[in-house]
């Protein structure tokens, strides 16, 4: 809903036509506006959740009134996505939305390179109830901001790191302490994790669905064989990259995790014929038939969209 519809509800004056009987209408001189319909039980659940965050800052600048609505409604939103969102003055926005939001399930933060430990932290204290967090390409935090999210964040379900060179193995394995059931998880591009904490940490995901591990040189046939053992319900994995794999992690994954239907495998050279042949006719395969090194650009997006 445009900001402008929302301004055509305020009304200035009664509507009531005053020469009208008063045992009909009864009279009254009171200036009525939008916001003098309940905002719990009407204004926040039927329009401001039409708004976009855009929408409630430009609202928030109407009036006092409007200023309070407007915190109100951040109050009960329940995601927030500012994905890409580099412009002017958004660090000053995030500000409010962090002191305001307490009841968010979903945020998405994803190439947000103004990002930094001191705005993500106050927004993590009053939200423990998340589980959607996507952080990928979130170059300027450190591992102090993750803390609050694999300790406090108990209904966590989506986890997205892709391109955070800042995630140690000590923060997987932190991971591996208190989050169990995580249902997608992208580390794509982590260069600074160690094999054996993967093989650790997999063997606690029996939950996981969606997986990308892109360009992540500690995957290894070692750690496909875990993922194969215990992520039996995976559905979608990511490989592209992963130069030390070869046919043997392909067919333990291949072998026990029935439910998969999409495999990306591009740029693995170890990787053959041998093992992607018996899987063509039951899921999606990127790599094709004829081609173990097919020409793409430099950089992929990959199958977990930002």
């Amino acid at each position: 809903m445009d900001i402008s519809n929302v301004h055509k509800l305020i009304v200035t004056e009664s509507n009531i036509d005053k020469t009208q009987d008063a045992e009909d209408v009864p009279y009254t001189d009171t200036e009525l506006n939008l916001f003098d319909i309940s905002w719990s039980d009407v204004l926040i659940p039927n329009v401001a959740e039409c708004l976009s965050l855009k929408d409630l800052f430009n609202l928030r600048c109407c009036s006092h009134e409007a200023k309070r609505f407007a915190e109100a409604a951040l109050e009960m939103r329940k995601e927030v996505d500012l994905a890409g969102n580099n412009s002017n003055n958004i660090e000053r926005a995030f500000g409010v939305i962090a002191k305001c939001c307490r009841r968010l399930e979903t945020i998405q933060l994803a190439r947000c390179f103004w990002l930094k430990d001191e705005l993500m932290l106050p927004i993590l204290a009053k939200n423990t109830r998340l589980r959607v967090v996507n952080l990928n390409e979130c170059v300027n935090i450190t591992p102090l901001a993750l803390q609050p999210i694999i300790i406090e964040c108990k209904d966590l379900r989506v986890l997205k790191l892709s391109r955070c060179q800042w995630l140690t193995t000590g923060a997987v394995d932190a991971l591996t302490l208190h989050q169990n059931n995580l249902e997608e998880f992208d580390i794509s591009h982590c260069q600074t994790i160690g094999e054996r904490c993967l093989i650790i940490f997999f063997r606690k995901l029996n939950k996981l669905t969606v997986l990308s591990l892109a360009n992540t040189p500690s995957v290894t046939d070692q750690v496909l064989i875990q993922i194969a053992n215990y992520c039996r319900s995976l559905m979608h994995i990511n490989l592209v990259g992963c130069t030390a794999i070869s046919d043997y992690g392909i067919l333990a994954i291949s072998t026990h995790c029935t439910r998969l239907q999409s495999l990306f495998i591009r740029r693995c050279p170890h990787v053959t014929e041998r093992a992607l042949a018996p899987l063509r006719k039951r899921m999606f395969i990127d790599r094709p038939v004829h081609s173990a090194f097919p020409r793409y650009p430099a950089y992929l997006s990959d199958f977990l969209i930002y």
